[in-house]
């Protein structure tokens, strides 16, 4: 990044919104002046894909498709594709602070058929072009979505077998009878993609600029799965024989149990990550900054029985290391990436990432569980080339975590921190992440805001609840704006 600077991590879904959730909305505009006043330059937001059972938006049913929660309703009904009495009609929950995915579920895709039922009346020019340039991914992902309504929601390991093994007659016939849903899935491609780009465009004509995560792993329920079988570990039924997760740690006792497949690195190899790379280049173009998750993953990953209910026997295998990250370079340069090196980290770990030349990443609230020789304290940062967090999407916000401190801990953040009592913590983390060596400096939103356990985005390894964080127009004050721009100039950040 080669300067000091620093973010907001604040989720697309967080943003203040008309409508039940967050979007590309005026909100989003507004947003993106409120960080520049800030005096930020980086906006990190979470996984754009289109989120499925659990509402996590790193279990989606596509890794290149966009999230249809995220198309902003004002700006259809701008052009004529809704009413605003229409939006202003359904139901979109009881909470200006927190997301009702079901009712989100029922009301947003009722909406965008009424949508469809004009938009086919007068299609875009741009339509046909864009469903062209998106065809590699857009054909299986559209067929998919359409199938998976046909099937009532059911899992595409639950389909007809015909359908479940991609017979090509079947598709062919199942493409002809489900033609206008397919096309209805097209059109919120269309419709997320052109709305997001625009967003995206303001967004860096003012200085700012995305940084995008991009999860290691991608849902057995999707698209991907279900198009590229044998890029996965998969047995003859289809079916995971070992499946994704984290031995125990800190967050959780059985470890954490994603139930993700597992790629097929031997058989990614031999095409030189065609789909790694493909996705890699996808991301690239939504994003300016990627951030890839659970970076130690592709050094060895943790392999859990299929059948197992938690993670804790689960094997460490070896991935593709340099491998992958040297067919990227080749294909695209030296791309801006940000490694999610937490977790477990070994030599080799270490090795990959300095080898990468990623930054790495430094989370405060890891800071202090243990003695002054932690590396995530910030006098320990052997060089400038990271990115330090006060907390990610996972942890909890600053003023929970400082009011749930158990006593040695907080006596430690305390002494480190110089400060005299728990309610002084948050701040002193947020300036100790601004002061540091580290070239960029984040915290969450919620950091900014002051809020307590409410505002916690994921707790991991645990389902309900999680994700629905939202914010309000008016907590987005001045006053807070020039805290933060005072905040940059103290310690020298952009």
């Amino acid at each position: 990044m080669g300067k000091r600077a620093a973010g907001i991590l604040m989720p697309i879904s967080s943003l203040p919104s008309d409508y039940g959730i967050g979007c590309f909305s005026k909100s989003a505009y507004e947003f993106v002046d409120w960080l520049k006043e800030a005096g930020q330059t980086y906006w990190q937001i979470l996984p754009l894909g289109p989120t499925s059972y659990g509402d996590s938006p790193y279990q989606s049913f596509s890794s290149f498709a966009g999230n249809p929660y995220f198309i902003d309703l004002d700006i259809l009904c701008k052009e004529n594709l809704l009413k605003k009495k229409e939006c202003e009609s359904f139901d979109w929950g009881t909470s200006e602070e927190y997301i009702d995915y079901g009712t989100m579920y029922v009301s947003r895709y009722a909406l965008l058929h009424k949508a469809y039922a004009r938009f086919v009346k007068n299609m875009p020019e741009d339509f046909s072009s864009f469903c062209e340039a998106e065809k590699d991914w857009l054909e299986d992902y559209t067929l998919f979505m359409a199938l998976k309504d046909a099937n009532d929601g059911k899992a595409w390991g639950q389909w007809d077998e015909k359908l479940r093994v991609r017979d090509a007659a079947a598709l062919d016939e199942a493409r002809k009878k489900y033609a206008e849903d397919i096309e209805f899935y097209k059109m919120l491609q269309y419709l997320f993609f052109k709305q997001w780009r625009e967003l995206k465009a303001y967004a860096n004509e003012n200085g700012i600029e995305i940084i995008g995560d991009v999860p290691i792993y991608v849902a057995g329920d999707s698209a991907d799965v279900w198009a590229n079988p044998k890029q996965f570990y998969l047995d003859e039924d289809l079916n995971p024989i070992e499946v994704a997760g984290c031995p125990p740690d800190g967050f959780s006792a059985d470890g954490q149990l994603w139930g993700n497949p597992l790629f097929r690195w031997d058989e990614m190899k031999k095409d030189n990550y065609a789909w790694w790379t493909k996705r890699i280049k996808a991301m690239s173009e939504l994003y300016d900054i990627i951030r890839i998750d659970h970076f130690r993953g592709f050094d060895s990953y943790y392999a859990i029985p299929a059948k197992d209910k938690t993670a804790k026997n689960g094997k460490w295998k070896q991935g593709p290391g340099m491998d992958l990250f040297g067919a990227v370079r080749e294909q695209f340069g030296d791309l801006p990436i940000i490694a999610e090196d937490l977790g477990f980290l070994t030599d080799s770990v270490r090795r990959m990432l300095k080898e990468s030349g990623y930054p790495g990443m430094k989370v405060l609230q890891f800071a202090f569980d243990s003695d002054a020789d932690n590396e995530f304290l910030p006098h320990n940062y052997t060089t400038s080339h990271c990115v330090v967090y006060t907390g990610t999407h996972d942890n909890d916000t600053l003023l929970h975590w400082a009011e749930t401190l158990n006593r040695e801990p907080l006596r430690f953040a305390r002494a480190y921190l110089d400060v005299e009592s728990r309610q002084d913590v948050p701040a002193a983390v947020v300036r100790a992440a601004w002061s540091s060596i580290a070239e960029l400096a984040i915290a969450q939103m919620q950091d900014f805001l002051k809020a307590g356990g409410e505002g916690r985005m994921n707790l991991p390894s645990t389902l309900g609840g999680n994700w629905c964080y939202r914010t309000k127009a008016e907590q987005y004050t001045e006053k807070l704006q020039r805290r933060i721009r005072r905040l940059n100039r103290t310690y020298g950040r952009k």
